[in-house]
């Protein structure tokens, strides 16, 4: 039963848990963490990691996109980053991460006044499809209409439509909306899109046609949305909504089953194991992976929202670099913080709790926990 909690007499709000407050039960059996699978597919296209790395410049080049499907997972390049609107972005890059903190947004915002440029667009997808891994790219909602075409001209395998907040009922006087369903329809590859946090926007956006439906608003930890706009929906809760989304949607459609990817808020292993168990198929983050030796980045961590000329939504975060993309995805670590080797921890508690596969994980008992100090 929902509870709801009054804030004032003239308002009731519903109680809603992070990640931060919920708990894994263990079962009744355990098993050998070498014999868990964290396997999942999407449409023809299986990865051995459930880890979809956040579209950002500070994190995604086409050499780490290379990278991350070359050890397991999946990694967009943002098509309005830096690599569309620059033949060489790298001295940029190094620049931004050298950026004075107090000058950093209003530097931020030059450099991405830069225009982006189809022939880019092109090369930057060769680029990481002649490497042979699974190719995807992010467009927001905004530049979708205007720049599909030539990404689909350039053979991807999927396309991720990702913005802070997406609808299936955006409302504009002064231009055409992108109509999802009639925009997925026509296209012949599995799009993702989100973000979004409640069921009744995840039934809608699951009704276009898309593959996958990431739930949060993205960023994680270099996002500032709480503070500008007041948007904020606990992920333990968002992720629990839009999966009885799914299972809703599967009654309804007869079958079809739509992917429920997790993007934002994960900062450890801990949070990524929590967030499937709240029913995700994956996860996207970005911050985790940023600490990377091979990072864009150089240790820092920044999103579209922290260049966006009127009103900036995030900011860049200093993490430093704790390793390589292998050694934090697969380890070894050599940190006690839950930083590196975060699929052999996913693994371990899957096999603490006794499961064998992500889809089996979905049904671990969870308990409401106090927020423990890290």
């Amino acid at each position: 039963m929902t509870q709801q909690v009054e804030i004032g007499r003239g308002k009731t709000g519903r109680r809603a848990y992070s990640l931060d407050e919920i708990g894994l039960v263990p079962s009744r059996r355990t098993r050998d963490p070498e014999e868990v699978s964290i396997a999942w597919q999407i449409d023809a296209y299986r990865f051995e990691l459930p880890v979809v790395v956040a579209p950002m410049d500070s994190v995604v080049s086409p050499a780490t996109a290379i990278e991350i499907g070359r050890l397991g997972g999946l990694a967009p390049l943002d098509l309005e980053g830096l690599w569309t609107r620059y033949e060489d972005p790298l001295p940029l890059l190094e620049e931004a991460a050298a950026l004075d903190t107090a000058a950093a947004t209003k530097r931020l915002q030059e450099i991405y006044t830069a225009p982006i440029k189809e022939e880019l667009i092109g090369r930057r997808i060769e680029e990481i499809r002649a490497s042979g891994v699974t190719t995807a790219v992010r467009l927001s909602p905004q530049r979708t209409v205007q720049y599909h075409k030539a990404v689909i001209d350039a053979g991807i395998d999927i396309f991720v439509i990702r913005g802070t907040t997406v609808s299936a009922e955006h409302v504009s006087g002064r231009a055409e909306p992108l109509n999802l369903k009639q925009f997925i329809y026509e296209l012949d590859v599995p799009v993702i899109v989100g973000g979004c946090a409640t069921h009744t926007a995840a039934l809608h956006l699951m009704r276009t046609g898309a593959a996958g439906v990431l739930v949060g608003f993205g960023g994680g930890a270099s996002h500032t949305t709480r503070n500008v706009l007041g948007v904020a929906v606990p992920m333990a809760t968002a992720i629990s909504d839009v999966a009885a989304a799914r299972r809703d949607y599967m009654d309804e459609s007869g079958g079809r089953y739509v992917h429920v990817i997790a993007d934002g808020g994960m900062g450890t292993s801990g949070d990524i194991a929590k967030a499937i168990a709240c029913g995700a198929d994956a996860v996207m983050v970005g911050s985790p992976l940023a600490r990377a030796a091979e990072a864009p980045g150089h240790g820092f961590h920044w999103g579209s929202e922290a260049h966006h000329p009127d009103l900036p939504r995030g900011r860049r975060v200093a993490f430093g670099t704790v390793g390589t993309l292998e050694q934090i995805l697969h380890g070894p670590s050599s940190v006690a913080d839950g930083s590196m080797n975060l699929m052999g921890a996913l693994k371990r508690t899957m096999a603490s709790t006794g499961y064998s596969d992500i889809k089996e994980f979905q049904r671990v008992e969870v308990v409401v926990a106090p927020i423990q100090q890290r």
